[in-house]
């Protein structure tokens, strides 16, 4: 089944004609439960991998395991088609995007690394991948297909100061009167998402590349819940709203399924938010993370 964000309650660019210069587009990918297969995007889901390519590991000292343990398998993540993504920035050669990552805490979030891979050379998932002992299980994904959706994003923290003083005012008006605020409910899509804006809850920390010293672009968020109690009103899809009442008045397992479908959660609902520089050839990559 697709899944459908509302339109916004209000047209944004006529209320705020001053943000329409910061628009960019995201793809919501909106994880839900399921059964993908290696030839499937998919969150937590089997990957497209090469036979030839050793599986990778984690070789840090991970102190909660007992010595001797050696280096820890890395756990399967993310993996995006360029059919399903074509917004991806997809080095020549390539078609597939993979995103992996420890799970143990490295400075309070698993450690992800990415891969980009050409299918044409990956010939099925090597074999079942035993889970590391002693994971976190916050950071172990419940594998889910995907339901890649475009929406447009406005920026919240990455509002030019000088905008958003200027705004200041209208914001709170619209807000008085329609109920609509800006930031909560018409600025930054939530979820899991390619492109666009990340999804601070804190001040915006991007990173600059080592290679050329310019800032990177922001390649996707993985986020620890597709809403929150206050963005819900306008993130969730049109087919996850209930017949009655509101998503809060489901069971609490109900709920889940369709606020966190894959299970993670990063400090107090965090994301982790990937970065890469796409003018070096190496296309290097990094990662931040912040939560409420």
């Amino acid at each position: 089944m697709a899944r459908t964000t509302p339109p916004r309650p209000v047209d944004v660019e006529m209320l705020f004609p001053e943000v329409a210069a910061y628009r960019k587009d995201t793809v919501r990918l909106h994880p839900r439960v399921g059964s993908p297969g290696p030839r499937d995007s998919s969150l937590g889901g089997p990957l497209l991998w090469p036979h030839s390519l050793r599986w990778p590991h984690c070789d840090d000292d991970h102190g909660q395991v007992s010595p001797g343990a050696g280096v820890m398998p890395l756990v399967p993540v993310l993996q995006l088609f360029a059919a399903d993504v074509p917004e991806l920035p997809f080095p020549a050669g390539t078609d597939v995007l993979q995103v992996l990552w420890c799970p143990f805490d490295h400075g309070y979030i698993p450690q992800p690394k990415l891969y980009w891979q050409d299918s044409s050379t990956c010939e099925g998932e090597l074999a079942a991948r035993p889970l590391p002992d002693g994971a976190e299980e916050d950071y172990l994904p419940d594998p889910c297909v995907l339901h890649p959706e475009r929406v447009v994003d406005y920026p919240s923290w990455d509002l030019p100061d000088e905008i958003a003083e200027v705004l200041k005012e209208r914001f709170d008006r619209v807000e008085k009167e329609t109920g609509w605020s800006y930031w909560q409910h018409l600025s930054v899509a939530d979820g899991v998402k390619v492109g666009g804006y990340p999804t601070w809850t804190q001040e915006p920390v991007w990173p600059d590349c080592a290679g050329c010293g310019e800032r990177m672009d922001h390649l996707l968020t993985v986020n620890s819940a597709e809403f929150d109690g206050a963005s819900w009103r306008t993130w969730l899809p049109v087919e996850d709203t209930p017949d009655t009442g509101t998503i809060w008045d489901l069971p609490y397992e109900n709920r889940r399924l369709i606020q966190s479908p894959p299970g993670l959660m990063f400090g107090d609902m965090g994301g982790i938010y990937l970065f890469t520089c796409q003018q070096c050839p190496d296309r290097p990559c990094t990662h931040t993370f912040d939560c409420s």
